[in-house]
Formats: C-alpha cells, structure tokens, sequence
C-alpha cells in the first residue's frame, strides 16, 4: 500500500505513526458484495451500510489482523448524482500540496466513497470534507488537479455524520474529531451538570501602545469570594478568544477543579482579534510581554485577590503563543514562574515579515534555543508538548528542551500522536495545567502521551 507523503516526526518510536491508505475490513466485504450484484442488489446493499454506519459514527475504526499497534480508519461520505470527487483534509495526515492523494474513491454503483488510512492507535485529529459538485470535467493535468482541489479545500466543512466537533482557527466551519482507543483520555473535557460552575467574563483591559486596550476572557472558580485571604494562582494564556470564546475551556477548568487536578485558581487570557494582529503581538515581542506582565497581570490582581508569586503563576500559549509564553518565561521570571508551550513555532525569528503558506526553515538551532541557551535568567519550570505529525517542530522543540536543561531550568516535554490541532491542544492544556500547577492530588488520571521526558 502506498503511505501519504507528508513529514514524519524524528522520535525513537515515530516511523509507525506514519499514515497509510489502506482498505478496511468493512469496506472490503462491501466492495466484494457488490461487485457480484446488480444494481438493485448494490442499492440495497449501500442502504444497509449506511444503516449500520449511522449506528456506529464516522470515522469506521476496525482492527487489523496481526497489526494491534494500529488501526484502520474509514472515513466516508455518501454522495449523490452529482459528486464528482470528494477531499479529506485531514490535520497533518494529508499532504495539502498532493491532494489528490486525499482523495475519497467511490464504491461502483453506490453513493458509498471512502478512504482509508492505517493510523497508530494513539491518534487523536482533527479533519474537514469537501464534495466537488461542480459541472464540467475533472482535470487529468496534475498541476490543474491540485488547483481544482486547493479551490475545493477552501469549502470543507464538518463531516456530517461525525457529531465530535472542534472549533477551527480562522476557518469558516468547524471541523471533525476522531480518537482512536490508545489515544490520551480526556477525562476533564466538556460540561459535567453536577460540577459547580466557575464564572467567566469578559473585559476591555487598557495597555499602552502598540498592544492598546485588549479584549480579555477572565475565568474565576466556582464559589469563589473576591474577599478571600488565600490569592488565587494565576494562569495566562494566549488566544483567549478560541480558549473561552469558542472551546469552552471553563467547562474543562470546573472539572479539573472539582476532582481536584487543579487548585482553584483564575485565568486571563487576552483575544488574539485577527491575524495581522496576532502576527504582531505574538512570538518574542517584547511589548506584548510588557503587556501581559505590567498591565494585564497588576489589572486583574486589583479586581481579585491574585498571586504575585511566579512560582503560582503560568503563561501558556500555541505556536506562536508558545514563544510568546517562552519568551515572557525568559523576560519576566519575576512574573512568570511556569510555562506551557504547545507546539512552538520556533521557525520564528526577529525581522521575519508576515507569514506565506511555508514556514521559513531553520539553520541550526532554532533563534530562540539560542536565547535561552546565552540568556542569565532565574530558572523556570517548563513543559513542552509537540505532535509526533508536526515534522520539524518535532526536532526543534528537542533542541529548545537541551538548550533549557542546559541553561538550568527544569522541562519536561511530550510528545501526542497527532497534529498541529486544537483537538489534541485541547486535553493537553489540561493535562499541563495540572502538572504545573496542580498539588498531586487528583492528578493520576492524567496519561502523558507518550513519549515524556
């Protein structure tokens, strides 16, 4: 079977998680049953398939004989008359620049198309469909081919018939979640009626230019009394607006709350607005960590009773607001004690104008390992979390934990079967949180993925 060209991480244990299109025991039965009917028999027997799959959600996931670190997953869609093609854009396990090699192929006489993939059974991702429906030929050029089906990726949505959703980062439809039986649980994740609910609001912070005045997500525990003596730890965290304004993370925060994984404590975290404005703020720019130390932090603790002490205090973020996480860690050790970098864009260097499609490479070690590694700073506690599918990052984020051992500062690093991908973010924000934070009780359903160092 041919496996998808796409980059593959650098662990000891990564060559296996590479993706490969595979037929899956279910639909190889269906391909054989219909190949020896007619077409009434074939319409009867996709209905019955369908039926089945309705009872059972998409992706299929099935073992595979001889082969129990893997399974096959069959993603589907049922199409019409006019489906011409139909693209899976799958979170790291497609390649955006073959994408015909993402493409569904039909069960003959059916309205059955499908794809299979072998995946590790680790995995947790993301994916998003597209149906082409549009008339005239398909291109038989490859160059027109991949232009049709760029134009085509443009309009994925959701899978229909999969009710797991994740919100995306500036795309126009959420997409769809899978997690196959090895994945790391989650067990903290969505709403639980019986928990107590934490409050969360939202404030106009005002901060001095360039940042300005910022939108910011505020969670406070449940029961919580602005009059209590203990300060509260405090975490901050970028992209408040898909943290709190589309992945409900204060329902994840009540649950780890209430079984103890995490002290009661508060967050901030301020809105990432738009892209040039993310662009700008995030990564290892100085105003921006000004912000979050000297404005948002001193805001936020004359409204509540909040720590001062970095030791209780954690800035977290995602790719570039990992190194803006990183970064204020390195600046402001007086403030931040704790860092929680997920999936660092350490491509990221000083002059780099706003970003193409392609991330510019790394010669060497990455600019900020360099950082740390010249840098006198107080040493912090660090955690690190990268997908095994995210290619070089993997490699950098290795060298950035050497050069943070190196320079004295206590890390731990991850490393989650999936890819650059609030679904896998999403547990792992959890699961860190309570490592940095967390008192030890309550903490041992917490599964790091694997491998942890």
């Amino acid at each position: 079977m041919p496996t998808l060209p796409h980059p593959v991480a650098g662990d000891a244990d990564a060559p296996d998680v590479r993706p490969v299109r595979v037929t899956g025991p279910r639909l190889t039965r269906l391909l054989e049953e219909c190949e020896a009917g007619d077409g009434a028999r074939r319409t009867a027997l996709a209905a019955a398939f369908w039926g089945e799959v309705e009872h059972r959600g998409t992706p299929l996931v099935e073992e595979l004989d001889g082969d129990p670190d893997h399974r096959a997953v069959t993603f589907l869609w049922r199409g019409h008359r006019t489906t011409r093609q139909v693209l899976l854009c799958g979170n790291r396990i497609t390649d955006r620049d073959r994408l015909a090699a993402s493409l569904l192929e039909r069960v003959p006489g059916t309205d059955v198309w499908h794809l299979g993939l072998r995946l590790r059974a680790d995995h947790r991702g993301s994916y998003r469909m597209a149906a082409d429906i549009s008339l005239g030929s398909v291109p038989v050029d490859p160059v027109a081919l991949q232009q049709r089906l760029r134009s085509l990726s443009v309009h994925a949505a959701a899978d229909p018939l999969n009710p797991r959703t994740v919100a995306t980062r500036w795309q126009p439809a959420d997409g769809s979640v899978f997690a196959l039986p090895g994945a790391p649980p989650e067990p903290w994740y969505g709403r639980r009626g019986t928990v107590p609910a934490g409050r969360v609001e939202r404030h106009r912070v005002p901060g001095s230019d360039p940042v300005g005045a910022r939108d910011t997500w505020v969670y406070l525990p449940p029961g919580h009394d602005t009059a209590a003596r203990t300060p509260l730890p405090v975490a901050v965290v970028c992209d408040g607006d898909m943290w709190f304004g589309r992945l409900s993370f204060g329902d994840t925060l009540d649950a780890l709350i209430a079984d103890g994984a995490l002290p009661p404590l508060a967050v901030v975290a301020p809105d990432a607005v738009d892209r040039s404005t993310r662009w700008r703020d995030l990564g290892c720019r100085e105003p921006f960590v000004r912000f979050l130390a000297d404005e948002l932090l001193p805001w936020a603790a004359g409204r509540w009773p909040l720590t001062t002490a970095p030791e209780r205090t954690v800035v977290a973020g995602q790719t570039l607001g990992a190194m803006t996480a990183l970064y204020a860690g390195l600046l402001r050790p007086d403030r931040f004690g704790k860092v929680l970098a997920q999936s660092t864009s350490l491509w990221w260097r000083p002059g780099l104008p706003p970003p193409a499609a392609a991330k510019p490479p790394v010669h060497g070690a990455p600019w900020l390992a360099g950082r740390f590694a010249s840098g006198t700073t107080r040493p912090l506690t660090v955690h690190l979390d990268v997908g095994l599918h995210e290619g070089a990052v993997v490699d950098h984020t290795r060298a950035l934990c050497d050069s943070l051992r190196a320079a004295g500062h206590r890390v731990t690093r991850d490393a989650y079967n999936g890819g650059h991908d609030y679904a896998c973010w999403h547990g792992a924000l959890a699961s860190g949180l309570a490592r940095l934070l967390g008192s030890g009780a309550g903490t041992a359903t917490v599964r790091p993925a694997r491998p942890a160092t």
